[in-house]
């Protein structure tokens, strides 16, 4: 049953309360009962960056620090906890606790888009969801981005549907720090101020405004923290160039890697991998965005995950045949059958401003990464879009499939049918699932490997 004004009941808050805590005891079990494992890739780089860099050479002065390639929340995250704690696993236990908080915020911004029902039932989902559990034990960022940024969209929304600026500035802090941890939504801020001030309500400007100025003003004392140590105008971090030269250039990664090395000076490679990176794109026109759609709508919607590559790449020891087949069914079944029921939710989707809103930014992130380089990790944070339209589906069997939704529903089918295909032939190839010799294992891709400390 639905709450007054597409609010949650109280039964249903009732019911969301027990998803919070049961979420918050499935992760903080796993941090616990998680097989013996060790930092891998880019992990390592995060804590590098927090026990050597900062807590080791009592650097919490964000002026007397080089970091510059990566953003600095997460880092600055672990290294609080580090240094009051001395220990990583308090670092894996607080997570556990910031991943868990994204089950109330992905119900309350499910409310406005989709309604109570819907939103209820996609935290359910995000509480029990195997890669999110996974990622709440392990050092990468995007367990703080994505309950940042989701947090943020909840009180986006509840300030559009209510009014008043205090939740629309206190949405705007909240993304500007999800900013602050991953700069890709940096882009995405004037859309939402946007969709904040163009609305019939009175003080939709005021509002918007109030988002833009907050977000704002949350991000500007880093971008001239950046200005006064290394004298260049970089809004968060230098990594967004070489990802944009890394994925557009007709090189290798590892050769665009070690002619960016060659550049003296982080601003100066920054602005060298921007320049090549646009140079890239015009020199591939007018057939660029067609080639890297082919390229990398597979790499972002890949049947992988980052669980099944720390199997694959024997962290927790030598690869086993029978965990690399457990994990790949783990993870991997109810990305795709979330996968198949998001195409019935696009069939049955209903549309309002907010549920368009989130539909944009599933667009948004996707093809910033198209234009960039697609991983299954950089979905995460847009997977909640993903698991809203699937609830949607369930949810509204009211709703009658009519031709032209049967036809977009079967091509945005095709698309990623297509767009699995090549990572379900090349994981039945790595020889970590048994069926052919053994050698080494997949990688991942390097676009975020940073000088240490």
């Amino acid at each position: 049953m639905e709450g007054e004004e597409g609010e949650l009941d109280r039964a249903e808050r009732g019911t969301l309360g027990i998803l919070f805590g049961a979420a918050l005891l499935v992760r903080v079990a796993f941090v616990a009962l998680e097989p013996a494992t060790h930092p891998i890739a880019d992990e390592r780089t995060w804590t590098n960056w927090a026990v050597d860099g900062i807590v080791a050479h009592a650097s919490f002065n964000p002026f007397r620090t080089s970091m510059i390639f990566d953003p600095p929340v997460y880092p600055f995250f672990i290294a609080a906890l580090y240094a009051l704690f001395h220990s990583l696993t308090a670092v894996k236990y607080a997570q556990a606790l910031v991943g868990s908080l994204l089950v109330p915020a992905l119900a309350r911004t499910g409310e406005r888009a989709f309604g109570p029902r819907v939103g209820l039932l996609a935290a359910g989902i995000a509480a029990f969801y195997p890669e999110l559990v996974w990622f709440s034990a392990h050092f990468w960022s995007e367990t703080l981005f994505t309950t940042l940024l989701w947090s943020s969209l909840a009180l986006l929304f509840r300030a559009d549907a209510k009014g008043g600026a205090g939740n629309a500035a206190l949405a705007g802090l909240l993304w500007g720090f999800a900013t602050l941890t991953r700069e890709t939504i940096l882009y995405f801020t004037p859309v939402a101020a946007l969709f904040l001030a163009f609305r019939a309500r009175p003080g939709g400007r005021t509002r918007g405004l109030a988002f833009l100025l907050v977000a704002g003003l949350t991000v500007l004392p880093w971008t001239y923290r950046n200005y006064r140590v290394f004298h260049a105008l970089i809004p968060v971090s230098t990594a967004g160039g070489l990802n944009l030269w890394q994925g557009n250039a007709l090189l290798t990664r590892e050769e665009v890697y070690v002619r960016y090395e060659q550049i003296h000076g982080r601003a100066e490679q920054y602005r060298h991998a921007v320049r090549k990176g646009l140079e890239a794109i015009w020199e591939r026109q007018p057939f660029w965005i067609f080639e890297k759609l082919r390229d990398e709508m597979p790499n972002f919607w890949e049947a992988d995950s980052q669980a099944l590559i720390h199997v694959k790449r024997g962290a927790y020891g030598p690869p086993d045949p029978r965990a690399a087949w457990g994990t790949a069914l783990l993870i991997l079944g109810p990305y795709l059958a979330l996968l198949a029921l998001f195409v019935l939710g696009l069939m049955r989707f209903s549309p309002n401003r907010a549920s368009l809103f989130l539909l944009g930014f599933l667009l948004y992130y996707m093809l910033l990464h198209v234009a960039t380089h697609g991983y299954a990790r950089y979905r995460l944070p847009s997977l909640p879009v993903v698991f809203l339209l699937a609830c949607a589906g369930l949810a509204r069997k009211s709703v009658a499939i009519s031709k032209p939704r049967l036809a977009l529903g079967a091509g945005v089918g095709l698309i990623l049918l297509l767009s699995l295909v090549p990572s379900i032939r090349l994981n039945l190839e790595d020889p970590a699932f048994g069926l052919v010799p053994q050698g080494p294992p997949r990688g991942e891709p390097t676009p975020e490997a940073s000088p240490v400390p």
